[in-house]
């Protein structure tokens, strides 16, 4: 194999991989640029104050009343001014979609529980909850191989 670096701060980066198949190395390398960033942290707002959240503390983004917002370990709410779609695709690959309005960080996730009717939440370390709809779950299942 091959290996080429260019280093030239006016062109846009960009990873090309040439394989004669799907190999565990492209998998690898794949996984490393999908969490790898350019933006490491995320803007919250709360009631006066702006507080820069970094990936590591927001557990969970989810919408409330339409708006997007996250809940950090420390067990506060803060309200995003980036849509669900634009915060997805700038999240690292650590977080999973959880229902149709929620996103959260499968490292942060305390639990699953069971609730009467057969649905499933998960329930993250600062406490909040979160619907986990069946096909997202079926996807987590597979994602954390049970």
């Amino acid at each position: 194999m091959k290996f080429q670096l260019i280093i030239d701060p006016t062109a846009e980066e960009t990873v090309t991989v040439v394989a004669h198949s799907h190999t565990p190395l492209a998998d690898s390398i794949q996984r490393l640029l999908e969490e790898d960033s350019s933006a490491e942290h995320l803007i919250g707002y709360r009631t006066g104050e702006m507080r820069i959240l970094s990936f590591d503390e927001v557990e969970c983004i989810f919408l409330d009343g339409g708006k997007s917002c996250a809940a950090a370990t420390d067990g506060e709410i803060y309200h995003l001014k980036a849509r669900l779609y634009e915060l997805e695709e700038m999240l690292p690959g650590r977080f999973v979609r959880l229902n149709k309005s929620a996103i959260g960080a499968l490292n942060a996730i305390e639990c699953f529980k069971s609730t009467i009717t057969g649905a499933v939440d998960a329930v993250f370390r600062s406490g909040h909850v979160e619907y986990i709809s069946r096909r997202c779950f079926s996807q987590i299942k597979r994602r954390l191989k049970i």
